[in-house]
């Protein structure tokens, strides 16, 4: 029995939408165990200072991981290993790429857990002692977690360059998993540092579910002393550009946090949380695709030049046909996604609120989020490192320019924030300055997806009349949908009892239902592609 699970997981999966259907639906498990996560934490904690320390303490190890971990990428090994002749050469770049990548992990963690005294209060100066005392607690014992997702982000690498999705899919589920323990199990025990444990647990489940794969596989890493400094050379020269992208949006992140630590509290715990539910159409879809694609551009992408750019506006066109339409449902229904995932115990009407206006900002991005996944990813197959990386950079300069440009703004002309507050529904609230943080970010993204329009048409001869005509019918239909879904919420009102979270839920679900309905007529109406792609698959599928 176990034996046929391993070999479940170790399927080899092909073709780009059947991978990232696999993805996706193991993608959509995955945020649900992360909404679950989510609506725990919201329940015990609400939206206050605990969630603040906890999200901070989360900052450093990530960026950590986030940089050091962008060195031993699929996007970075791929072009490596394809040149090695042999197997045994493969393997043994291999043991010399993880035996320097895990001392260099090591390494930085260890310096770093010496310094975050002297990094947490600098970073979060909005805090009080006590908090940043706390804070700094709960970084020292995260910095586990880089050097865990560290190695099993190596592992990922090797398996995805086998077509292996499954298990990279599970990770994340594990991950979840390790987190939700840490609140149910061991915050009860130890208080505010068995949260930060539950993530280290989490972290080593993400790296324990590779193993088998990377056994089967054949490839257990060996510690080795005998480095070609070329090779590593070469590597760290091709991971670069990556890593300073990552890096930069890190760092943008980060100071958006540090900005949070002024405003009224639990500022930090309602960025994250709308950020998390913004997420969830962003990994189904623009993360499942984008991996589904990446290892098909890499093999065409030199000798193929039409077939590269064939590949890319059918990636890009299902991108489209999935996100918008996912923007406009998470802009209409906010309130009701909000309420029926993290509506209870201690989140309160005013954080539901907060959270619901800063999501409707976010999902403004969602289509850009996942294009920019996907652009990125297309110059790396390509070969062309360095314009995604200062694009990236750019954007990222952007976030911060613009949280303390709307600061400012909003702090002289109190009016503008009035409106914002007005738009959003949030006006009767005394303090909504948390909507800068979700605002400077979309409005960087956008930029970044408008540079990255402007630069694949110059280097890659790729014209936007590729996607025009998708972007136009979706675009219509997604419209008529979020009206039909907003004048819906008042008709099912009147049905289900929204002072209850079933009913809540009820109402957000049938007028996304409804609108759903006619979204799906509009697209057969206009005789769209897309929608004609997949019923053709579906029968197919059910056919066979």
């Amino acid at each position: 029995m176990i034996k046929r699970v391993f070999n479940f997981l170790d399927k080899d999966i092909s073709g780009l939408h059947r991978a990232a259907y696999v993805l996706g639906f193991s993608a959509l498990l995955s945020q649900l165990l992360a909404l679950l996560r989510d609506r725990i934490l919201a329940h015990t904690f609400g939206a206050g200072e605990v969630l603040d320390i906890y999200y901070s303490a989360f900052r450093i190890p990530d960026f950590i991981f986030i940089t050091v971990a962008s060195i031993v990428s699929v996007s970075v090994l791929i072009p490596f290993l394809s040149q090695e002749k042999s197997e045994e050469k493969a393997k043994n770049f291999m043991n010399e790429v993880f035996s320097v990548f895990f001392f260099l992990v090591l390494i930085i963690s260890a310096i770093t857990f010496l310094l975050v005294p002297k990094i947490i209060p600098f970073v979060f100066r909005g805090f009080s002692a006590d908090v940043l005392e706390q804070v700094i607690l709960l970084t020292k014992i995260m910095l586990m977690s880089p050097i865990l997702l560290g190695l099993s982000n190596f592992f990922t690498s090797v398996i995805q360059t086998q077509k292996k999705f499954f298990v990279y899919a599970l990770s994340p589920l594990l991950y979840n998993i390790g987190i939700i323990i840490g609140i149910l199990w061991f915050y009860p025990l130890w208080g505010i540092s068995g949260l930060a444990f539950g993530v280290v647990t989490g972290a080593f489940l993400h790296l324990v579910i590779q193993l088998p794969s990377i056994y089967k596989l054949g490839f257990i890493p060996k510690f080795t002393f005998k480095i070609h400094i070329n090779k590593i050379k070469d590597l760290m020269a091709l991971s670069l550009p990556r890593t300073l992208a990552v890096s930069a949006s890190s760092l943008a992140i980060l100071v958006l946090i540090s900005i949070a630590t002024y405003m009224r509290q639990g500022s930090i715990a309602i960025f994250n949380f709308s950020y998390a539910l913004q997420s969830v159409p962003l990994t189904i879809i623009g993360v499942s695709y984008t991996t589904a694609a990446f290892p098909m551009l890499s093999k065409i992408s030199k000798e193929k030049r039409v077939e590269f750019m064939d590949q890319i506006s059918i990636t890009a066109r299902h991108i489209l046909f999935w996100t918008i339409p996912a923007l406009v449902l998470f802009f209409i229904l906010r309130a009701q996604i909000v309420r029926t995932v993290l509506g209870s115990g201690e989140f309160t009407w005013v954080d539901t609120r907060l959270t619901a206006a800063c999501l409707a900002i976010f999902a403004l991005s969602i289509p850009a989020q996942s294009l920019i996944l996907f652009f990125v990813r297309s110059y790396y197959a390509a070969g062309i490192t360095k314009r995604p990386v200062l694009i990236n950079v750019i954007s990222s300069v952007f976030i911060i320019i613009s949280v303390f440009l709307f600061k400012w703004i909003f702090t002289s002309l109190p009016i503008l924030l009035n409106l914002f507050g007005y738009l959003l529904k949030i006006q009767d609230i005394s303090d909504i300055q948390v909507i800068i943080l979700p605002l400077s970010f979309t409005i960087a993204t956008i930029i970044n997806l408008f540079l990255l329009f402007f630069f694949i048409q110059k280097d890659f001869q790729y014209s936007l009349k590729d996607l025009s005509q998708t972007i136009i019918q979706i675009s219509i239909a997604s419209i008529l949908m979020g009206i039909i879904a907003y004048f819906s919420l008042k008709i099912w009102d009147n049905v289900f009892d929204i002072q209850t979270l079933i009913g809540v839920f009820l109402q957000g679900l049938f007028s996304g239902l409804t609108g759903i309905i006619v979204w799906l007529i509009t697209l057969k109406f206009l005789d769209n592609e897309e929608i004609n792609t997949i019923i053709y698959a579906v029968k197919d599928r059910v056919g066979k």
